[in-house]
């Protein structure tokens, strides 16, 4: 049986690096009329970085499936896309999470959520230049940046141990 073919569009946004800082996702499945169902997610944090937002977005995206599908990933992050692309995250593992330059890789613990959701899904990683007029990476943006501007902000736990 084919899996479900869906995409999804995301980006991470923050004021200040570190800063306030949200994600947005947008989540499209095309119907077999023809016409498709769409939904967007978007939250925001008191401190964070946008590297660690771009990998979030991408994690709650493929974490919102409800099984198996082969997914067309679109993110303006080259950090995310390069990670799988050019294969910097194998090369990370192997190296027990140290970057070629034997420091502690940022963000492992987004990263090791990441990997399970890209061997459960079938996924082709898309990068789009930001801030350049693709529609639903300028969707995401604005979810991005609503989520931090909003009164009611998260903690990301993942920062605050990355700082110590």
């Amino acid at each position: 049986m084919e899996k479900p073919k869906v995409e999804i569009y995301t980006d991470g946004a923050c004021s200040g690096n570190p800063g306030k800082g949200g994600y947005g996702v947008v989540l499209r499945y095309k119907k077999s009329d023809g016409n498709y169902i769409q939904k967007e997610l978007s939250e925001g944090f008191e401190k964070t970085t946008n590297n660690r937002m771009e990998i979030l977005a991408a994690i709650v995206g493929l974490e919102s499936l409800k099984s198996p599908c082969s997914v067309v990933l679109t993110s303006d992050s080259k950090y995310l896309t390069d990670a799988f692309e050019q294969g910097w995250i194998d090369g990370w593992i192997a190296k027990n999470w140290k970057t070629a330059s034997k420091k502690p890789v940022k963000n492992v613990d987004l990263w090791k959520r990441l990997l399970p959701l890209m061997k459960k899904h079938e996924v082709k990683l898309v990068w789009v230049k930001g801030h350049n007029g693709h529609e639903f990476n300028e969707i995401c943006d604005k979810l991005a940046v609503n989520a931090y501007n909003n009164d009611i902000l998260k903690i990301d736990i993942g920062f605050i141990s990355d700082e110590k």
